[in-house]
């Protein structure tokens, strides 16, 4: 579990810091370039990782876990709501709606990403883990609460809600493909998605920026895009959608300690008051304790892993003893009881 914290918090981190640079390249880069270039950035910056890491001898390892036939749909739908739609109906909505207005209203993906993921996906979730995403969702929600009246939310607040509830689709999606390569599934979605976008942006009559910022966008990308959503990956892979999105939503608490350290303002009572309360939702999370007894039915597949309780198992073609590695491997049936989380060995009904 602290593993897949650690993740999800750095996923976090890097998105999130994400906020004070993309908007000072807004100024010179329409929103909908700037969305393509973000995401072409990430795409090319991970296959370029996905292509040293095959000629550096590490192909086997990243073949075991490539992503299969199966693992297709879910990655296509993801990236049609998560990197398509979910980006084209934010910039309808931001078209119309106050930049304080929209910011609040980003913060129901979390929401969404959780309601999905327990009701609709069936994840586990106990009372500490509810109030935890609730606590984390407050802070999010006082950090962005707007000065001024609301108002002017109708159409364009839907379409950011509508935003919200793809990113939260794309969320549950992407779990169902998290034990594959991380690498490749954030390279495809980047690609695709920054291809798409570009296409609408060309069609928008929007011309590229600057060399200088071109290159500015496309390293963003990678970084809080790209190494994000691989982090991201990682994260449900250990943790499962619900709690990833709890830790992911400390992102923009982050946007804005780094905008108040680069613009040397001192931090108000509102931005306390969502320390306090983010502070609260995670520490519920981490001190969570979930056990009973359970059954782990048969599956292949292939991973990153530890020879732990989970896999005991042999090796055909010899092993130099390298702990974690990737192969493809087989579970047996196995009925045993332990702390643990709704990971990619624990997706059992309750």
């Amino acid at each position: 579990m602290q593993q897949g914290v650690l993740y999800a918090l750095m996923a976090a981190i890097l998105f999130g810091a994400s906020a004070p640079f993309a908007k000072n390249l807004l100024g010179a880069t329409p929103p909908i370039m700037l969305a393509a270039l973000l995401y072409l950035g990430s795409g090319i910056g991970l296959i370029a990782w996905y292509g040293a890491r095959a000629l550096a001898g590490k192909s086997a390892g990243a073949r075991a876990d490539r992503l299969t036939a199966r693992d297709w749909p879910w990655l296509m739908g993801a990236t049609l709501f998560g990197g398509i739609m979910g980006p084209i109906m934010l910039m309808a909505g931001l078209a119309s709606t106050a930049a304080s207005t929209a910011s609040l209203l980003l913060n129901t993906e979390g929401v969404f990403t959780a309601a999905l993921a327990w009701f609709v996906f069936k994840e586990n979730f106990d009372r500490r883990i509810f109030i935890g995403m609730l606590l984390i969702v407050a802070g999010s929600v006082v950090l962005n609460w707007p000065s001024g009246p609301l108002g002017g939310v109708p159409w364009s607040g839907l379409a950011i809600l509508g935003a919200c509830l793809c990113w939260g689709i794309d969320n549950n999606l992407t779990r169902k493909i998290s034990a594959s390569d991380a690498v490749q599934i954030a390279a495809v979605k980047g690609l695709v998605a920054g291809s798409v976008n570009l296409v609408l942006a060309f069609t928008l009559g929007q011309a590229l920026p600057p060399v200088a910022t071109t290159l500015v966008a496309a390293l963003l990308g990678f970084c809080s895009y790209g190494l994000s959503l691989v982090l991201f990956v990682l994260a449900l892979r250990h943790l499962g959608t619900a709690r990833t999105g709890a830790y992911f939503a400390v992102g923009p608490f982050i946007g804005v300690a780094l905008s108040l350290v680069l613009l040397g303002e001192t931090p108000g009572a509102a931005f306390w008051l969502a320390a306090v309360l983010m502070a609260a939702g995670i520490w519920l999370h981490l001190t969570e304790r979930h056990e009973h007894a359970h059954t782990h039915e048969p599956m292949e597949h292939g991973h990153a892993h530890r020879h732990d309780r989970h896999h005991q198992h042999e090796h055909e073609d010899g092993w130099d003893g390298a702990e974690p590695h990737t192969h493809a491997h087989a579970h047996t049936e196995l009925r045993h009881g332990h702390a643990h989380t709704p990971d990619i060995h624990h997706r059992h009904g309750h």
